[in-house]
């Protein structure tokens, strides 16, 4: 599977966010893996989360295939994002907001990877888990996309604007709405918006 372009394009940036080597990269939603295995072939450490259990071993089997040193770089987080649980170990469960709290001072990240997934209920969570100067990237359907396909559930569509007017108090630094073509989906044009921008430091 390709990773996003859009990784390849901002990779020096989240490099840099790295310099520390304390802390990671969520690939939220992560699924089979592909842009958080591009980031890890580049000595960027990632943490892929996701609620599957079969999705986070498809993972794990594609890390064993990469030398001992990226194999070290990757972590696994199992989460129900949809059902407020977060599940951080087999004896502990937090509510979306002890998680919100709980990851402020313990668990924030560089940076925050989403691709194709959209849970409304999320996005506070995510803009609160983000370091200051940190970076969210984030890719996912609109509303245009049921012309030609799915998704379809407006749940799982953003509307016009929707996901640059999230992120407005941050820097932008990448901008996209409209309509794509693809060779590599069964469907020949999509509907997307993206976005690429870093947390002010005084946040």
């Amino acid at each position: 599977m390709q990773y996003s372009p859009l990784l390849e394009r901002y990779l020096p940036k989240l490099q840099s966010l790295m310099a520390d080597k304390q802390t990671s990269v969520l690939d939220l939603a992560c699924g089979g893996g592909r842009n958080g295995l591009f980031l890890l072939e580049n000595n960027i450490p990632v943490t892929f989360a996701d609620v599957k259990t079969a999705a986070l071993e498809q993972v794990k089997q594609s890390v064993s295939s990469l030398s001992a040193s990226k194999q070290e770089l990757a972590t696994y987080w199992q989460v129900d994002f949809e059902q407020g649980n977060f599940e951080l170990s087999s004896d502990e469960k937090m509510t979306l907001e002890q998680v919100k709290n709980k990851a402020l001072a313990e668990h924030s990240f560089a940076a925050i990877v989403v691709f194709r997934y959209l849970h409304r209920a999320l996005f506070e969570q995510i803009k609160a888990v983000i370091k200051p100067g940190g970076m969210i990237v984030y890719e996912t359907f609109t509303e245009q996309q049921a012309q030609f396909g799915h998704p379809k559930n407006s749940d799982f569509l953003l509307k016009t604007g929707e996901l640059s007017q999230l992120f407005a108090d941050w820097k932008i630094l990448h901008n996209f709405e409209g309509v794509v073509n693809t060779l590599s989906d069964a469907q020949s044009q999509q509907a997307i918006a993206q976005i690429v921008a870093i947390k002010p430091k005084y946040i």
